[in-house]
């Protein structure tokens, strides 16, 4: 299999173990020294550092009941990208961002993830 054949099954485990809530999955695709940085200022914003804290961080984003809809998985000679598509509602709070989540390999598995937001504010009001 070519490095992007194998960065594009990645991205779609990953998408996949996130959307079912699959941890142990999420964590299989992990370095132990993954990190996931996100922008704004809220309860998910910041760097997570390490493996555990990485699915941790899943977790949050995912209990807070957003759609993932799956846009396109992109590839470069080394790293993949998830284009996203999050919806979700709150009461009277909506999501409704597109993003895309940059993921830096190494060794054939998630060493660093950086996501990149349309709407910061949007995200900083619903992660409250």
């Amino acid at each position: 299999m070519s490095q992007h054949e194998t960065a594009h099954q990645l991205g779609k485990r990953f998408h996949a173990f996130l959307t079912t809530g699959d941890w142990d999955g999420i964590r299989s695709l992990l370095t132990d020294d993954c990190t996931w940085t996100l922008p704004g200022d809220n309860t998910i914003s910041g760097t997570a550092h390490g493996a555990e804290a990485v699915v941790e961080r899943a977790r949050q984003i995912t209990s807070h009941g957003l759609d993932f809809k799956l846009l396109h998985i992109l590839v470069s000679r080394e790293n993949m990208a998830l284009s996203l598509h999050n919806t979700a509602r709150r009461g009277d709070v909506r999501l409704d961002e597109h993003l895309s989540t940059v993921c830096r390999l190494r060794d054939g598995r998630i060493a660093d993830i950086e996501t990149y937001l349309s709407d910061v504010e949007g995200m900083n009001a619903f992660f409250v």
